[in-house]
């Protein structure tokens, strides 16, 4: 139940693929592989001039590691067997895509490979034949013994799955896929398993740029393929057009991106390779601690002028590179890019629009620097048992204030999803009966004015913003439905910043625990955030056992953890979702904060309308529909709302 479109904008952009069609990345040649191990293995530090990125860089950046390695020593790939000598482990990492692995027919068989050199990976990515992984893990070692995982597979579909590690620390020299439980009879079998990623740059007392392949962040980005790890992998085309590895931050100005150079370093150049999408005005900080923050470089007002007037039409647009010399050298261990203004682009002409920022490559030199800077480590499970912390049974007489808010169109809200009911505070849409909260629909022809608009329908909408904010938890509440075509009652979670226009929908992160758009046998659930928002949603649909329908009571909860979420209707599992699998296949996760509970019924709108086709009279509401409204009854009924924390 989205509080704003229900389609988000396109970019120019190709997006990253991060499913499960396959990538359109070609093999690289014997001699690049060769080059590109020999180049990284060494651990070289190559200085290039600021303006220009030397010819070996290019080939190194954005190569197949696995692949590179097996070229070099064909005893790198090992596995605990295979189906014949005609799928041997090897045939996963020759760079053919027409042979592969086949494994022995165990729930538990792996493959592995020794990359020849401790890299950090950001991506892992497997082309799965016919007989795929259902579970499965992807773990990484050091020294071939102890392993970590990083990826964990509970729902395999088979294809093209890329596994990126951002926000994880993933460093090894070796990479294992260890099979749990295979989708069919046979063995694994893979076609490739690529692995991509580079040695962090050291110390170092000669200048180089210290942050190849450091730890990098933002508050908010695109999807799971244009995460800030890509900025310091080392590469970017040489047309500064090429949808090639970068950081794409969501449509605000109001971003940043920082490097972790590991140690305190002292820098005397930055170099920044944008996408057309650059910035207009941008402030370049460093730091020694990640907290305070000193401005050292600004574009001068003319400069600003020449990029605020650079407005081209998406095909027509390039990148940049800015070669920011400092005046003098600076100690930091932090680095940072803050952004002020976005480039405008016709969309069409004469018409403009603005997207994101996109960077290619960020580059620090000078000298300093620590190869042990890490991404921390993720949140784990919260210890403790749960108790009751929020509980409304709706006994009273009228609707308790001092735990709900009531939304009204026009004050707390506008018009949404192409919905055609005003939400108005009224006892004839919500009311308290019978010891349930009613939300009732009403339907009065252009009877109601609202927000400058003129509404058929009222509905009623109530949450607990500003009355009770929380985050984690077990929220379930006991509801009994309308059924009809365009009936669209919602039990939801939003985000506590989705009115800080800094932030806003999606990247406020939003929790569906119950839809329902008049459909008698099936409620859906749903998580929306930057990379899967409005029909790109991370969702699943459930369809009641033995007949059950939504006009009949059940309960609607989700378990809200720092490792995932779990939906679940009358205590059956319906939906799961782990943090690790949404930020490695996906995008960003942004349930780590404040979110609220929301009740409300809308009439009509996009996500009915995207399944029963109706046009008219009403968006998504059939005539019948809305005879059904006028004769009164139609209304969402709620026995009781619990929220129950750790602590």
């Amino acid at each position: 139940m989205s509080p704003h479109a229900s389609r988000t904008p396109r970019t120019f952009h190709s997006p990253r693929t991060s499913g499960t069609s396959r990538t359109s990345r070609t093999p690289r040649t014997l001699l690049t592989a060769l080059a590109a191990l020999a180049l990284l293995s060494a651990g070289a530090a190559f200085t290039p001039p600021a303006t220009a990125a030397p010819a070996v860089q290019a080939a190194a950046w954005d190569t197949d590691r696995a692949a590179a390695a097996y070229t070099v020593n064909p005893a790198a790939v090992t596995a605990s067997g295979s189906e014949n000598a005609g799928t041997a482990p090897g045939l996963a990492f020759d760079g053919n895509g027409a042979t592969r692995w086949s494994s022995n027919f165990a729930d538990d068989a792996w493959i592995r490979v020794d990359l020849g050199a401790t890299i950090r990976v950001d991506r892992v990515v497997l082309d799965w034949e016919a007989a795929y992984g259902k579970r499965y893990v992807l773990e990484a070692s050091k020294n071939g013994t102890d392993w970590t995982p990083f990826y964990t597979e509970t729902a395999g579909t088979g294809g093209t799955v890329t596994a990126h590690t951002y926000p994880q620390e993933v460093t090894g020299r070796y990479l294992r896929l260890r099979g749990l439980e295979r989708a069919t009879p046979y063995g694994y079998s893979l076609w490739s398993f690529r692995v991509y990623g580079g040695e962090p740059a050291p110390a170092s007392t000669t200048r180089t740029n210290l942050a190849l392949n450091h730890p990098a962040y933002s508050n908010y980005y695109q999807h799971a393929g244009n995460s800030p790890a890509f900025v310091t992998d080392g590469g970017w085309p040489a047309n500064l057009k090429d949808d090639a590895t970068r950081w794409s931050s969501d449509w605000n100005a109001d971003r940043w991106i920082s490097v972790d150079l590991g140690a305190p370093s002292t820098i005397d150049t930055v170099d920044l390779y944008w996408e057309a999408a650059y910035a207009v005005d941008y402030l370049l900080q460093v730091s020694t601690d990640n907290r305070t923050w000193h401005t050292v470089h600004q574009p001068s007002a003319a400069d600003i002028a020449a990029r605020r007037a650079d407005v081209k039409s998406p095909a027509e647009a390039v990148g940049r590179h800015d070669s920011v010399k400092l005046p003098q050298p600076v100690t930091g261990r932090y680095v940072r890019v803050v952004g002020k203004e976005r480039r405008s682009f016709h969309n069409p002409a004469p018409y403009t629009a603005q997207f994101g920022y996109s960077l290619y490559e960020f580059q620090v030199w000078g000298t300093g620097g620590s190869a042990s800077a890490a991404y921390p480590a993720l949140p784990g499970e919260q210890p403790g048992t749960y108790r009751t912390t929020f509980f409304d049974d709706f006994t009273g007489s009228a609707l308790d204030r001092s735990k709900w808010r009531v939304v009204r169109t026009g004050t707390e809200m506008g018009s949404v999803n192409g919905e055609a009911q005003a939400y108005v505070d009224s006892a004839d849409n919500i009311r308290t009966e019978n010891g349930n909260l009613v939300l009732r629909a009403k339907y009065c022809k252009g009877c109601t004015q609202a927000g400058g608009g003129t509404y058929d329908f009222t509905s009623g909408r109530i949450d607990t913003n500003t009355k009770f904010d929380f985050t984690y938890g077990r929220v379930s509440a006991r509801m009994k439905l309308p059924v009809g075509d365009g009936f669209w009652p919602a039990f939801w979670l939003l985000g506590s910043d989705v009115d800080n226009p800094s932030v806003s929908w999606p990247a406020s992160g939003e929790t569906d625990i119950m839809e329902n758009i008049g459909y008698a046998d099936w409620t859906s659930t749903a998580l929306h955030g930057p990379g899967y928002s409005a029909d790109g949603n991370i969702g699943a649909r459930q369809t009641y056992p033995n007949g059950g329908r939504a006009d009949q009571w059940h309960t609607y909860a989700v378990e809200w953890t720092p490792t995932g979420m779990r939906f679940f209707v009358d205590d059956r599992l319906v939906q799961e979702t782990t943090r690790n699998k949404l930020e490695s296949t996906r995008g960003q996760w942004v349930f780590g904060h404040n979110q609220y509970v929301i009740l409300n019924l809308a009439l009509g709108g996009a996500y009915p309308a995207g399944w029963n086709q109706v046009t008219s009279p009403y968006w998504g509401l059939p005539q019948s529909s809305v005879d059904r409204i006028a004769g009164g009854g139609v209304q969402a009924e709620v026995d009781w709302v619990r929220v129950e924390q750790k602590g």
